[in-house]
């Protein structure tokens, strides 16, 4: 994000909102980083853009689906299975990390069920 600011929507705001009170600088509505003897309210906190560098880079990431949305927004996707918003590794990415998991499980069941049948079908036809 050099130069240019990502502008939030409304429900974008209100998340980015709950997450500046889990910043480390974040004392009871005013910034440690910016207090340079006298107290400076948490611009993150009452701005419509990402504008906090140590927001942006420490912060941010721990919400993984708004973080793909407003910093990753030409690469990021929906979700297949659940709607969630997540950055592929690849351009065949079609599922986020948590969904991933269990999507693989079942096509491999399925998979070995059919596996299964063809290896007992083929065993009656002498």
């Amino acid at each position: 994000m050099t130069g240019n600011t990502v502008r939030l929507t409304y429900p974008q705001y209100r998340a980015v909102r709950r997450l500046v009170h889990e910043c480390c600088n974040y004392d009871g509505g005013n910034c440690l980083l910016l207090d340079d003897g006298e107290e400076c309210v948490c611009p993150q906190s009452i701005s419509y853009s990402l504008i906090c560098r140590w927001f942006r880079e420490a912060v941010l990431p721990t919400d993984k689906g708004l973080c793909a949305a407003l910093l990753h927004r030409g690469r990021a996707r929906h979700c297949a299975e659940c709607g969630a918003m997540f950055v592929p590794r690849s351009n065949r990415g079609k599922y986020c990390d948590e969904c991933a998991a269990t999507v693989r499980r079942k096509q491999k069941a399925a998979s070995e069920r059919e596996r299964r049948r063809r290896g007992h079908l083929e065993a009656e036809k002498p």
